[in-house]
């Protein structure tokens, strides 16, 4: 069995874990996950079985919409509604276990402040977070106490719908770039509202081209273990995003053994020198079969660098 089995994955268990059970529910070994839902999250985990584990990387930067419930009046170390609430009161430091307090901030203000996410900038991760301090993730750092420098990174924020707002809690699609984290977006929406804020509900609605309505949820998987595979999405329809290039049967069994490909190979025509010329593209033969992603190399041939056949 080779495609994508896009789960729709409860609160609780981290990402690793839904691998883990949905190994153990289809009895298969070559299952990845092409990015990280935190615990409390819900919604789209695209998992990658068999040959299509070998496509993780490309679909891993693929961009991403959310629905978010952000509670203002309280900030917690972790960013999210999994630790102790901390408060910020009047600037004066950090007061650990101290109650949410009832934010003065109007829709006019919050629609205002949320102006400042949208776009491209440089977003600070949370300290609790998967990113690679030394080697190390920072989560493991900050759970033993241990100073945590974290780096911004470059992301975009497409769009910033807010949907609901009451009460101190807010209700917001956001449709981001990888590598966002809707976490600190949480936080930082409070620092500047200067009431302080955390990430209480998160629900991923889109991962790329997967949906929802996609979506098996984890429980029925495990309940009908490989009978889910019904849903599978097959490596034909993966990576739609790329362009295409259709190659006959001589070219087939080149790309089998990993090499490089001239026009002869072609079905139709290849034009490496585009402007700007694509980071990658499909091979596919001339049924649609998926048999390899390519690049541009020396002298206008086609190089494929991930065969799947």
């Amino acid at each position: 069995m080779n495609g994508a089995l896009v789960v729709d994955k409860p609160a609780g268990p981290t990402s690793h874990d839904v691998v883990a059970r949905v190994r153990r529910a289809l009895g298969l070994s070559r299952v990845g996950h092409t990015g990280t839902l935190d615990p409390l999250a819900t919604g789209v985990l695209p998992l990658v079985i068999g040959r299509a584990t070998r496509l993780a990387r490309f679909l891993t930067m693929d961009e991403k919409e959310y629905v978010a419930g952000i509670r203002l009046g309280s900030a917690t170390a972790t960013y999210d509604a999994e630790e102790r609430v901390i408060r910020e009161p009047d600037g004066q430091g950090l007061q650990l276990g101290a109650p949410p307090v009832s934010p003065d901030v109007s829709e006019a203000a919050l629609q205002e402040a949320l102006t400042a996410f949208t776009g491209t900038y440089r977003q600070m991760p949370p300290p609790f977070s998967a990113k690679k301090i030394s080697g190390t993730p920072a989560y493991l750092l900050a759970r033993l106490n241990k100073a945590v420098e974290m780096r911004a990174v470059e992301v975009t924020v497409h769009s910033l719908e807010l949907l609901h707002y009451e009460g101190g809690l807010i209700s917001l699609r956001v449709r981001s770039s990888s590598g966002f984290y809707v976490r600190s977006l949480a936080h930082d929406l409070g620092q500047r509202l200067g009431c302080g804020g955390h990430l209480e509900t998160l629900r991923r609605t889109r991962a790329g081209e997967f949906t929802l309505a996609q979506a098996v949820p984890l429980e029925e998987i495990q309940r009908s273990g490989s009978a889910a595979l019904s849903k599978l999405v097959p490596m034909t329809d993966l990576l739609p995003r790329l362009p295409k290039v259709v190659v006959n049967a001589r070219g087939a069994q080149r790309v089998a053994h990993g090499h490089p490909l001239d026009g002869g190979d072609l079905a139709g025509a290849w034009e490496s020198d585009s402007d700007p010329a694509p980071v990658a593209v499909r091979v596919v033969d001339g049924s649609g079969a998926l048999l390899a992603v390519g690049r541009a190399g020396a002298g206008g041939l086609l190089q494929p660098f991930v065969v799947l056949v």
